[in-house]
């Protein structure tokens, strides 16, 4: 009997594509991997790492992604994913790919070695806070007590060189010590942050669709407030509109006159970015659409559980653990019960960038290049600190995007100066003396800025310039405002212009494909209000 056919060994899959999708590469194979090349690490999986390891020449980089997450997060399409207008793996591309041409490490950086060249690498393969990066949205400790064992065992750490090193880590959500906060607000960071949002507004409705919960609960419960009025703030505004309005009233109509959608803001006005024509069409447009704009509210405490008032009658525990209460001030001081409260005030600086940045250290006089003179090393190789801006804390580079050093403690005669071979891009970093917003726009130019300079090796020739490709926001009920170089735009045509900006600037073919697919389903059959 003739022996069976088989395809092709996996063992004889082209040796391109293995290396692509290979997962357990060692140190040893990565040293051996190098050859003569130069190896690039690049810390961070955003919108400055993912680029930037995307556009390097892997004939002449080894390049290292190493970040905790393992993909890459479209994060204008966050708002969309969280109320279902898209689903989540539509925000979303695999750092590790078939056509990767560099190596991936899923871990976090501890510690670096300026010195020696070298980082200390934590992996985070079984880290709970996968997709949770910056956030603990909406939980509280004693609600996760298996993630807090496997916490008490850290990942191992290891040891990486590095010819080059390229900062892109990110920033968290600022919260300013707000009590509260950190712990039961909810952000929109990461497509985690998307569906535990998703969870809670469906949740929140089938609660108050229960015979058994009184009409002053139903209240609270629907009562759904945004902090921050800035684009994210306010975009998420307008998709929780369309989803009441659009699905959610379908569904429930004897709740919705119980839902009541705010923005809070500490500023005296919303969007301050566009100008001032875009941002009074918006106020108009979010306060007809029943959405309410508070403007001039501080923030004082988000505390879990719901404010007791008349008409609650007894309730269980869990009931009144499932909302909120924020704290507000504006003259004098308030409380409102919430089904949730989405947290989006701007950014902080990374615990990696406050923390492992900070001390002073060693570095080869080779390695450092004096701002006054950028062709001049110091004499001295002791005691450099990297600089940072005084507000933020966020890494200051030159133009170039090369990491500026001050001098360490009593080295006061010291000039200041730059690491040649590190560089800092995304929301981390800042360049000295620009107010570039944080934004995926500026983090997306640096990257690929950066490659272009690397793959040439023409780093100091043309510094960094930002291009702004103007703003836009979405809110609601197909309206958009957008502002370029070239004008303004507002109402439908500006929304059809937000919607194929990002559908273009989307980076797979697979999810250009998936996006306007999910449109079409979503405005045909509604949205998905599926918990899981």
């Amino acid at each position: 009997m003739a022996a069976l056919r088989t395809g092709p060994s996996l063992y004889a899959l082209p040796s391109r594509i293995y290396a692509g999708q290979r997962r357990n590469i060692t140190i040893k194979q990565l040293e051996a991997a190098k050859n003569d090349r130069e190896r690039v690490v690049v810390l961070g999986s955003g919108w400055a790492g993912y680029n930037l390891a995307r556009s390097l020449n892997p004939k002449k980089f080894q390049t290292v992604v190493v970040s905790p997450r393992s993909y890459f997060v479209f994060t204008p399409l966050l708002a969309s994913t969280s109320v279902g207008t898209l689903e989540f793996r539509t925000a979303l591309e695999p750092v590790r790919s078939h056509r990767s041409k560099y190596e991936y490490i899923q871990g976090r950086a501890d510690a670096v070695d300026f010195g020696k060249k070298e980082i200390m690498v934590r992996e985070t393969v079984r880290d709970p806070n996968q997709g949770l990066l910056n956030t603990r949205a909406g939980e509280v400790r004693d609600e996760r007590p298996l993630e807090m064992r496997i916490e008490a065992s850290r990942g191992e750490l290891f040891p990486l060189s590095y010819d080059k090193l390229v900062i892109g880590v990110g920033s968290y959500s600022q919260t300013f010590g707000i009590p509260g906060v950190k712990e039961n607000a909810f952000f929109l960071k990461d497509v985690q942050d998307a569906r535990k949002i998703r969870n809670k507004l469906l949740s929140s409705f089938e609660t108050a669709a229960l015979p058994t919960t009184p009409v002053a609960l139903k209240k609270q419960l629907l009562n759904f407030a945004i902090v921050g009025g800035g684009p994210t703030g306010i975009e998420f505004s307008g998709e929780l509109r369309d989803i009441v309005r659009e699905d959610l009233a379908r569904l429930y109509p004897h709740l919705i006159e119980h839902v009541q959608i705010t923005v809070y803001d500490v500023a005296d006005k919303i969007l301050p970015m566009f100008e001032a024509k875009l941002g009074e069409y918006a106020m108009q447009h979010i306060g007809h659409e029943g959405v309410q704009i508070k403007t001039k509210h501080h923030i004082k405490e988000l505390r879990r559980g719901f404010p007791q008032v008349d008409g609650q009658g007894d309730l269980n525990h869990d009931v009144k653990a499932s909302g909120f209460t924020l704290s507000l001030q504006n003259g004098e001081t308030s409380e409102v019960g919430c089904g949730f409260v989405v947290w989006s005030t701007g950014l902080m600086s990374n615990p990696f960038v406050e923390k492992a940045l900070s001390p002073s250290f060693t570095a080869p006089a080779s390695s450092v290049r004096l701002l006054e003179n950028i062709n001049a090393s110091p004499t001295s190789s002791a005691d450099w600190r990297i600089q940072k801006h005084a507000r933020t804390g966020s890494v200051i580079t030159d133009d170039f995007l090369r990491v500026q050093l001050d001098p360490g403690d009593h080295h006061d005669d010291k000039p200041a100066a730059v690491l040649r071979d590190v560089f800092a891009l995304g929301d981390c970093a800042i360049v000295d003396g620009t107010q570039y917003p944080a934004t995926a726009q500026v983090a997306s130019q640096k990257a690929k800025w950066l490659a272009k300079k690397l793959n040439k090796g023409t780093t100091d020739i043309r510094p960094f310039s930002f291009a702004s490709q103007g703003v836009m926001a979405y809110i609601g009920r197909w309206n958009a405002i957008v502002q370029m170089n070239q004008g303004s735009l507002s109402g439908r045509a500006a929304w059809i212009m937000w919607r194929g900006a990002y559908l273009t600037k989307s980076i797979s073919w697979r999810n250009r494909i998936l996006i306007p697919v999910y449109w079409m389903i979503n405005a045909t059959f509604g949205r998905d209000i599926s918990r899981f």
